[in-house]
């Protein structure tokens, strides 16, 4: 399976949009780097944004159920005034003893089982899974990584020869194995799905092991996002683990996409499949949009590591991105969020199932809490995949003002990924939204 393109825009090609827009996408072509695109095919100028809405440049409301980075809502109040404080005050880094920092780390910690006790704070992502490999190979000793067969976990060089998703262009390593993602439809007849993901782990750690690389660590992200969004059932996970860990690796729960209540039922993916993970990362929505994420260690993984190894990230943990990702969980806790994404995310995955249980086109519909993937297909007895009708139905919600994306090695998944702001009026926008295109699927 080949990558899909990027969404590049050719100026000669939006001559029906505004002036304005025209000449910001001539001048952002003709002066920024490689890589940059646009979430859309046709691009929208936001100016402003608040909860789990985004206003354009002529005052138009679109309600955004793809963006859950500002997870407790854009611009939302408290954080603004925690970071507005802060950056008058004082912006320093984790050389200098910050009690902020202390206390925030301990009560991110106090989210996690009791094994994660140590946290260390870059500023990305993808700089979070880098960091977790690395301690993940001096402590192991070990070169070998599996991943799901359309995992993304980053963008840098490291990290991104363990992200198949990224496609051709970007080679995986010769100590990569990919396994594949945990899709009940898969197993046998007499199978389960638990069994299933421990013999793909076991081949994955033979095939290592043959061309001469001991495991060093599997990295899964908790809803299998990438790979097509794979939430149930619970439980498979441990066999995984144990394999993992009989063979002399780690465990890494990527949670930059799942974490923070997202999933609803648990503040972290991997704690619905009762499973502890050696090592747990984090981004996106832990700072609100702020450039700060997370790795969080069992002790006996990392500590040998922060005693040989010199490890310092310029801007992670700083004060000003702290303040930021404090005011986050101030935010979980005055306004219950997790309870009100259990809420909400029943009631749009109960209308979504209505709206769609007699297509031919919807093979099904997975996910848990705010965290939803549409399944398009050409037919339902074949499964065979239909992107054009999944981006079709994107352009549609879109042209009415409601924004979600698509996700799936063949892009035929709808990504329905709504920040954990979204209020019981925000489903209903969208379901009374998606009623109306549900001609696509008829």
């Amino acid at each position: 399976m080949t990558a899909r393109p990027p969404k590049r825009i050719d100026p000669s090609g939006v001559s029906d949009l505004p002036d304005r827009l025209q000449e910001i996408i001539r001048r952002r072509n003709t002066v920024l780097g490689p890589g940059y695109q646009f979430s859309e095919t046709i691009p929208v100028e936001f100016v402003s944004g608040f909860g789990a809405h985004l206003v354009d440049r002529e005052g138009n409301d679109y309600l955004d159920a793809f963006n859950n980075v500002q997870g407790v809502g854009h611009s939302h109040r408290h954080v603004a005034d925690a970071v507005s404080r802060q950056i008058a005050s004082i912006n320093t880094d984790t050389r200098y003893p910050q009690e902020a920092l202390v206390v925030y780390a301990e009560r991110l910690l106090a989210t996690f089982p009791a094994e994660l006790s140590k946290l260390s704070l870059p500023c990305t992502g993808s700089e979070a899974n880098d960091l977790a490999v690395r301690v993940a190979r001096f402590h192991t000793g070990g070169e070998g990584i599996i991943v799901t067969r359309w995992a993304f976990h980053g963008r840098t060089r490291e990290v991104a020869s363990f992200s198949p998703m990224l496609g051709a262009g970007s080679p995986l390593g010769p100590n990569v194995r990919l396994i594949t993602a945990p899709d009940p439809r898969l197993c046998a007849s007499e199978q389960s799905l638990e069994n299933y993901m421990r013999e793909q782990v076991r081949t994955a750690i033979n095939d290592l092991n043959r061309h001469g690389y001991r495991l060093a660590a599997l990295i899964a992200d908790s809803a299998f996002t990438s790979d097509g969004i794979f939430t149930h059932p619970v439980g498979f996970m441990q066999a995984m683990v144990d394999e993992v860990h009989a063979a002399g690796g780690l465990h890494i729960a990527d949670e930059v996409q799942s974490g923070f209540a997202q999933l609803g039922d648990s503040m972290w993916g991997f704690s619905r499949h009762g499973v502890v993970p050696d090592i747990v990362t984090m981004g996106k929505a832990i700072g609100n949009g702020f450039p700060i994420s997370g790795v969080a260690f069992r002790p006996e993984v990392s500590d040998e590591f922060g005693q040989k190894v010199s490890y310092f990230n310029t801007l992670g943990g700083r004060s000003l991105s702290v303040a930021a990702a404090s005011a986050v969980l101030d935010v979980f806790e005055q306004e219950n969020v997790r309870g009100r994404v259990v809420v909400n995310g029943a009631t749009l995955l109960a209308g979504l199932d209505t709206l769609t249980r007699n297509s031919p086109y919807v093979s099904e519909i997975r996910g848990s809490g705010l965290y939803l993937g549409i399944e398009i297909v050409k037919n339902r007895e074949t499964i065979e995949p239909d992107p054009i009708r999944c981006e079709n139905i994107i352009k549609d919600l879109r042209d009415r003002r409601v924004l979600i994306s698509r996700t799936g090695p063949a892009g035929n998944v709808l990504k329905v990924r709504p920040p954990v702001a979204f209020t019981a009026a925000d489903v209903s926008r969208l379901l009374e939204t998606f009623a109306a295109v549900a001609k696509l699927l008829l």
